[in-house]
């Protein structure tokens, strides 16, 4: 009974179209990342595009086949709700970046796209300490969520 009840739902999950995250491989045999420094999207984007072993992170753009351009990338946080008394319940996290692709040549291969991110926060006066680690937290799963998004719209970028 478990065998065939087991049978069905992968049965399900294939119909469905279901499956796992993989890796993406991008169109380009080698990448710069153009971005102000310090912005930790980078460093999610390098990794990503390492793990996926196809393509080659390189630290000149002038060796690259294209050239990732981060134009803007902000992190910011909004009062989400506020109780009765007026004290915040709730905020909203907000992760935008902004990035377009050029060719070797400095031909635009993708236009100026944004990524947009948001996390709603609970957040409580007693917490203080609890609720900085959340936000980093929080912050950290946006820049992997963007990079990872960024990664799959690569993918479907066509070199000239």
């Amino acid at each position: 009974m478990k065998k065939i009840l087991l049978i069905v739902l992968c049965s399900f999950c294939v119909a469905c179209g279901f499956q796992l995250r993989g890796s993406t491989s991008i169109p380009f045999k080698s990448i710069y990342i153009s971005a102000l420094e310090g912005q930790p999207i980078v460093t999610e984007l390098k990794r990503t595009i390492q793990n996926s072993g196809k393509t080659l992170v390189l630290d000149k753009s002038q060796d690259a086949e294209a050239t990732l351009q981060i134009t803007n990338a902000r992190i910011t946080k909004h009062i989400w709700s506020i109780s009765g008394s007026g004290r915040v319940r709730e905020f909203q996290l907000r992760y935008q970046v902004s990035y377009r692709i050029i060719d070797i040549k400095g031909l635009e291969i993708a236009p100026t796209s944004v990524v947009t991110l948001t996390r709603i926060m609970p957040f409580a006066d007693a917490q203080v300490l609890a609720k900085e680690g959340e936000e980093r937290m929080l912050a950290s799963e946006m820049y992997r969520d963007a990079a990872w998004q960024i990664i799959q719209r690569l993918s479907k970028a066509q070199p000239q």
